[in-house]
């Protein structure tokens, strides 16, 4: 019998939901917890609904899917049909939804490989594309693993926030850092680094400091051949001004993707979130 390869994620990889479905990946949901109602990203709260909380300064927390969510997902994906799973997912020093994953791997039905990318948003999608399109090129699960981990070590993720505050409420960012941020009355700019969001630069305006987003993803795209995401969270015609310029600006680009975050990830970042993820082919 010949064996057949599925990839899991979760919502946090935020892909494009026909690249979802002609892939065939399951993407297992993180909880936003407002108030004292946990509603499921993607399904059951809005990033509308999630901005205007944050703008009210509401109380909103994050959960990770409890392992017995992942253990469904794994009995339903080898129900219908597969024989390997790779289960792919953010940065386990932002989550604990690696661990909950292990934990339900080890009685899956089938053999399951459960990775933390170190990524998060597209640049964790675009690592589960990677994956897929080598099991559906007839490869391994092992194939599926290193081509994902390629794909992450090829990956940057630049972000824009208009204040730290909601990455310190989070536990996300140092309190240093974020306390430093608003004393100075900069505009931050963020990277993913070793799975942790860093703090990269500091910027006086909004204006620069969207201006040298675009620039650190032209010079981390070069010539070389790219996909790119531009996410944002209530800035649609930021994201939109961003990706023009970028599609003019690199020569390499692939594919450009254009989406607003979910709800996970905007209650760390906050209204007016802007960021650029770019992945080596």
């Amino acid at each position: 019998m010949s064996r057949h390869v599925a990839i899991v994620t979760d919502s946090t990889a935020y892909l494009p939901p026909r690249a979802m479905a002609r892939h065939g990946i399951t993407a297992v949901p993180l909880t936003v917890v407002l108030g004292d109602r946990a509603l499921e990203e993607g399904t059951e709260i809005s990033t509308r609904s999630l901005a205007q909380a944050l703008q009210k300064r509401r109380s909103v927390t994050t959960s990770r899917p409890s392992p017995e969510v992942f253990a469904e997902t794994y009995r339903k994906v080898a129900e219908s049909g597969a024989t390997d799973i790779v289960s792919l997912h953010l940065s386990a020093d932002l989550s604990g939804t690696y661990d909950a994953a292990v934990v339900a791997a080890r009685e899956a039905p089938v053999p399951v490989r459960v990775v933390d990318t170190g990524m998060v948003a597209m640049a964790l999608g675009f690592c589960a594309l990677a994956a897929a399109e080598a099991a559906e090129a007839g490869g391994s699960a092992d194939e599926a693993v290193t081509a994902a981990e390629k794909r992450a070590a090829g990956t940057s993720a630049y972000f824009y926030v208009d204040t730290l505050d909601y990455l310190r409420r989070g536990g996300r960012i140092g309190t240093a850092q974020a306390l430093l941020g608003s004393a100075l009355a900069v505009k931050p700019l963020l990277q993913l680094d070793g799975g942790r969001i860093e703090l990269l630069e500091k910027v006086r305006t909004a204006s620069r400091a969207i201006a040298r987003l675009e620039e650190l993803a032209a010079e981390r795209a070069g010539g070389a051949e790219v996909d790119i995401a531009v996410h944002h969270l209530a800035a649609p015609e930021r994201a939109s001004s961003l990706a023009d310029r970028l599609r003019a600006r690199v020569p390499g680009l692939a594919e450009l993707h254009v989406s607003e975050v979910g709800a996970v990830i905007g209650a760390h970042t906050g209204p007016g979130l802007l960021g650029a993820v770019v992945s080596l082919r």
